[in-house]
């Protein structure tokens, strides 16, 4: 089954992909810039702008004693907002079935290039993990795309007084955790998608006198046969018979 390791190089392609699509998930999780606040207020926020992510807020200041102010955003805050909520569990469930998917896609590889399961086996494992990258990358795309809409329409957070921020920015821009979360689904996508599109190739066994022709295999069949019992063709000739009278 040596041969079948020539099938999967897009797959092993995809594998790849597949991990630097989940590893940039786990990126996007922990960046802070999903959102960024402008306030017009720097007394406080000194730099004029704080930072609004999935799991911390936080802006530099020259007032407080940490000069880069963070607080932590937790899913049992009454005042989180639904978008990020759904950010938090969806995250989560991403980093996990990505995981999977590497996992699988990782064995499955790894089966073609040994040669140890049967072909439904190795089929049905690419196919499981291609479902897992397109399944995490289909999911992770909602919450970046629900904090994207809350950015355009200028969605505010009633943050508690000691996160130091006003009711309402000025107004609001899309973060680089964002942009850096979608190239993250692109990648989970279409490294399933090549996991899914595997086939099987299966070697069709050699046909009778398929060898016939190969000198490494002997003389042909129909010389073989010429050399050991004659060629009836020519002893059943007449004219060869007529000669004979003669």
């Amino acid at each position: 089954m040596v041969y079948l390791a020539h099938t999967v190089h897009w797959q092993f392609l995809g594998l790849v992909i597949g991990c630097v699509g989940w590893i940039l998930t786990m990126a996007t999780a922990g960046h802070n810039e999903w959102r960024l606040w402008y306030v017009e207020d720097v007394s406080v926020v000194t730099s004029g702008v704080a930072w609004v992510g999935v799991w911390r807020v936080c802006f530099y200041s020259h007032t407080l004693p940490d000069s880069e102010f963070c607080q932590s955003i937790s899913i049992a805050d009454l005042f989180v907002p639904v978008e990020i909520s759904v950010a938090q569990v969806v995250i989560m469930v991403a980093v996990i079935t990505g995981l999977l998917g590497n996992i699988l896609g990782a064995y499955a590889v790894r089966n073609i290039y040994f040669g140890q399961k049967t072909h439904e086996f190795i089929r049905l494992t690419f196919s499981g993990a291609g479902g897992l990258f397109v399944l995490t990358g289909v999911s992770f795309l909602v919450p970046l795309v629900w904090n994207v809409k809350s950015v355009l329409t200028n969605q505010t957070v009633a943050f508690p007084p000691e996160f130091h921020l006003p009711p309402a920015p000025l107004r609001q821009e899309v973060g680089g955790a964002i942009w850096m979360g979608v190239g993250a689904s692109i990648f989970l996508i279409f490294g399933g998608l090549l996991f899914l599109c595997y086939r099987y190739v299966i070697r069709a066994k050699p046909v009778s006198g398929e060898n016939d022709k190969d000198p490494l295999h002997g003389p042909p069949i129909r010389l073989k046969s010429i050399l050991e019992n004659g060629d009836k063709e020519t002893r059943d000739n007449p004219a060869f018979q007529a000669d004979e009278d003669f």
